[in-house]
């Protein structure tokens, strides 16, 4: 942990880590730049003072229902200037240059740029009129008659502010992190003329298969808690409060079943919550709502920016990056992955994330040498903009590389192979005498496997790169360990699991988590003992299949006990340069709690399951011929980029 320059910081940072954590009651996404020193905050806004003037608005959309929206429109006359918007279901008062932002636009620079800032609050929050649905899904009949949805919502303003602004040069760019991000991405769907340039940034697209909510059929429980506690209430209700500090107790021994949440904890204030719930599997709600599919023949200059140790929207970062790729043969679109966690490169220098140091200030480099260039170039035609297609921060060897394609073209598949005594071997393990052909562990609902040891009441994000020896030492977590490496290697794309297993229950959760553990020595060879990344366990990825969507997300089915059965799934992408000295681990659990609900361990319903539904059941996972279970990734030579 850096130290903070001065009291100011401390205080505003705080502030942001109580609010992004729950700790404060409610949920909230990473807001600005947070200046280390406040003389710098009072320049900034004297200079926005100086040189804009604000005004607010009840623009109309085409059913009569008025948003919210706040402009800052420069004093300068003179000059024409494009709009940059952000629209925001999180309030504009807490963007519109207040006291966590600091700035108009995304940095200080847009200010002295020049734009005319363009901030609203989506239908149904906080000052807009109209009903607030999160789940909104993106309505492609675009007649007159047809029901409105964000993308025209953000089309009538677009066409409110091209008649009704003065001083603008014609042009609109967008931009927005996380839900933000998703305005941008479902307007990209109907876009208006005059948008020129967008910006989704952590952006999600599928809420069920790898977002927000679920993960492959696994209910995302302590962020999707805190999330609807803070955000999704209707208007005027309260926010909830924890009476626990720790969501892992709080959770075990909550007395009421995941579907009576919302009536006995929310007073039935979050109707959402209970919508989400009524849809377990991958039904025509949930499909309804995957943005990706409808990113067809985009052609607006897109920068997608993502971080790797985003835990919110990793998968709709690169998914809505990979399918205008795939979908839009004239598409202007790049992607910027930065280790950072959600909105990081926005509000911190990106230096380092937990223990882990990056050698550089990554994010400050986004911001100075991508954003602003970006939108100067589309929206002012000012300066240059030649970005590789792909551009990503290695997480291992620490530096940003280059691609024309992702996943890259270049490169190996490899596979790494479950093998006895904890091990993995490079070739397929064969039968032996006197070795059992599996491993095996029980998985407990009554006591899972923790997805942090910080003492917490939220999610959080600082998880995602927690030592994970944590859990290696527990009986309920198989480890298996790869030699200590001769030389660098260069995982780059995605990363696939194919486990064989067999459990005594009918359903059954598989979690797998892909590590990079440091010499014993430290990161440097120091041997000090006092290093904390002296054998440090860093979680490159992980990732979770609840085991009655093995097969298919939309049609459930249970295990046979005792049967063995092939379970295979994505741990998403990474890049990530395990180097010379570190070894590859592998870690496999049934449980991954409270960041998901607990399985109950039986093929029944799990979100009206009681207390006495959930049961223990043994777990074997098979390691030898045709039964081998393996971990596949693309391996890329360690200095190349396309």
């Amino acid at each position: 942990m850096r130290d903070p320059k001065n009291c100011s910081w401390l205080i505003l940072s705080s502030l942001l880590a109580a609010l992004m954590s729950g700790t404060a009651g409610w949920s909230l996404e990473p807001r600005g730049f947070v200046p280390a020193d406040q003389a710098i905050t009072d320049e900034n806004k004297a200079f926005v003072d100086a040189n804009y003037v604000r005004t607010e608005h009840m623009i109309p959309m085409r059913d009569g229902v008025r948003l919210f929206t706040v402009i800052y429109v420069p004093r300068d006359t003179a000059s024409e200037f494009p709009f940059l918007l952000l629209r925001t279901p999180y309030s504009v008062d807490s963007w519109a240059f207040s006291p966590l932002t600091a700035s108009l636009g995304p940095t200080p620079d847009f200010d002295r740029e020049g734009y005319i800032f363009v901030f609203q609050d989506v239908r149904g929050k906080f000052r807009s009129e109209g009903e607030f649905d999160m789940l909104r899904p993106f309505n492609p009949d675009k007649t007159d008659a047809a029901p409105p949805d964000e993308a025209t919502d953000l089309y009538d303003t677009i066409e409110w502010l091209l008649v009704n602004v003065d001083g603008h040069n014609g042009r609109v760019g967008q931009w927005g992190i996380s839900a933000d991000g998703f305005m941008i991405a479902v307007g990209l769907m109907h876009p208006h003329p005059a948008l020129k340039a967008v910006s989704p940034q952590g952006t999600p697209a599928d809420f069920y298969v790898g977002d927000d909510f679920f993960h492959n059929g696994a209910f995302h429980l302590a962020y999707v808690f805190a999330w609807v506690a803070g955000n999704a209430r209707e208007k005027g209700s309260s926010s909830f409060r924890y009476d626990s500090p720790w969501a892992y107790d709080y959770f075990l021994n909550l007395d009421v079943p995941i579907a009576k949440i919302n009536q006995t904890l929310f007073e039935g204030k979050v109707p959402q919550w209970d919508e989400m719930i009524s849809h377990p599997d991958y039904d025509e709600f949930w499909q309804a709502r995957n943005v990706s599919q409808f990113l067809n023949d985009v052609s607006i200059p897109v920068l997608n920016v993502g971080g790797w140790f985003d835990v919110e929207n990793f998968y709709g970062s690169l998914a809505i990056y990979s399918e205008i790729e795939r979908r839009s043969d004239r598409n202007n679109s790049v992607m910027i992955m930065g280790p950072c966690r959600h909105g990081g490169w926005y509000a911190w220098d990106g230096d380092f994330l937990a223990n882990v140091a990056f050698g550089s200030k990554t994010s400050l480099h986004f911001r100075e040498k991508v954003q602003l260039p970006f939108f100067n170039y589309y929206l002012k035609d000012k300066g240059e903009w030649s970005p590789a297609d792909f551009t990503g921060f290695d997480s291992g060897s620490q530096r940003w590389r280059s691609f024309s394609t992702w996943p890259p073209q270049a490169g190996v598949s490899k596979s790494m192979y479950l093998a006895s005594g904890g091990r993995l071997a490079d070739e397929t393990p064969q039968s032996e005498p006197g070795d059992q052909p599996w491993d095996s562990y029980t998985s407990d609902p009554a006591n899972p496997v923790p997805f942090t040891a910080e003492i917490r009441n939220g999610a959080g994000a600082w998880w995602v790169l927690e030592d994970q020896r944590f859990a290696s030492t527990r009986p309920d977590v198989l480890v298996y360990s790869g030699e200590v490496l001769a030389e660098d290697l260069t995982l780059a794309g995605p990363i696939e699991v194919e486990l064989h297993v067999s459990s005594a229950a009918s359903d059954m959760d598989w979690v797998v988590k892909l590590i990079d553990v440091f010499p014993d020595g430290g990161p440097h060879g120091s041997g000090a003992p006092e290093d904390p990344m002296a054998g440090y366990q860093m979680m490159v990825s992980g990732e979770i299949m609840r085991g009655r969507y093995r097969d298919s997300l939309s049609n459930p089915q249970p295990f046979k006990p005792g049967q063995v059965t092939k379970v295979r799934f994505s741990l998403q992408d990474r890049l990530h340069t395990f180097l010379r000295g570190h070894r590859i681990m592998v870690q496999i659990q049934s449980s991954w709690f409270p960041l998901f609900d607990r399985n109950p361990q039986q093929f029944i319903s799990v979100y009206d399951a009681g207390p006495e539904d959930f049961i223990a059941a043994e777990n074997r996972v098979y390691r030898v011929g045709a039964q081998a279970s393996r971990i596949i990734f693309n391996v890329l030579s360690p200095i190349a980029s396309e």
